[in-house]
């Protein structure tokens, strides 16, 4: 058998061929994987939830509104516009295009939509009419509400009660504490991050924060005088 011989600082140690042709083919095995795993992990998710949006043709804008329901794979849902609901009796996500046929009273139609975001656009064809169509993930408002919080004041834990309410990404509102009430100057709610600035009458608090398991969870500064960690758990 062929041998190659490779010379250590204390020792001679003899690897064969088969031995160096096993290591090349369990590399190769690994490689397969993790390549199989990246395919898998960039394939779409089904683009379930509730869309809201609208359909141009030529009689004009229709607001419409799409339920979409993953299940093992398959997509179900339907379709509800000011005349009536149309259920999607088929339904394909392939490569990031979602292509669904829907029956309505005597009437079928077709849209063919690509997933962005939160968003899916693209065209729809019904009774011999086309046009563009798009919609926007209708996001649930877990937010609006009274909040009880407490904020760390310099290792003292300072409670405060915060009121919010979320109108799309806008978010106003107050919040309340011994020293009185400090309403909200401006805030916003986007991509699962809570920023917004309290007028604390002595200087203006700047605060932020993630739901972490239903729980506000952030960070808060204080006119650039003071700053630390702050938590709140909404009252029921």
């Amino acid at each position: 058998m062929l041998k190659s011989i490779v010379w250590g600082d204390e020792e001679m140690k003899i690897i064969t061929i088969r031995d160096i042709f096993r290591l090349q083919f369990s590399i190769l095995l690994i490689f397969a994987a993790v390549v199989i795993a990246a395919a898998q992990g960039s394939t779409p998710t089904s683009p379930g939830g509730k869309y809201e949006g609208a359909a141009k043709g030529p009689d004009g804008e229709v607001k419409l509104t799409l339920e979409l329901v993953g299940d093992a794979g398959k997509i179900s849902g339907q379709i509800t516009s000011p005349r009536a609901v149309y259920k999607i009796v088929k339904a394909q996500m392939t490569e990031g295009v979602l292509t669904l046929e829907a029956e309505g009273p005597n009437t079928r139609g077709k849209m063919t939509l690509r997933q962005k975001g939160d968003t899916l656009a693209g065209d729809f064809t019904a009774d011999g009419k086309t046009g563009p169509v798009e919609f926007k993930k209708v996001i649930a408002d877990d937010l609006s509400g009274e909040w009880d919080g407490v904020a760390d004041a310099q290792g003292q834990p300072f409670p405060f009660t915060l009121t919010l309410k979320i109108e799309g990404e806008k978010v106003t509102g107050s919040s309340s504490s011994q020293l009185g009430t400090s309403p909200i100057t401006s805030g916003t709610w986007k991509d699962g991050k809570l920023t917004f600035v309290l007028d604390g009458g002595s200087g203006q608090i700047a605060m932020m924060a993630t739901v972490i398991e239903g729980k506000l969870s952030g960070d808060y500064d204080f006119a650039g005088q003071a700053s630390g960690k702050w938590v709140a758990i909404k009252k029921k």
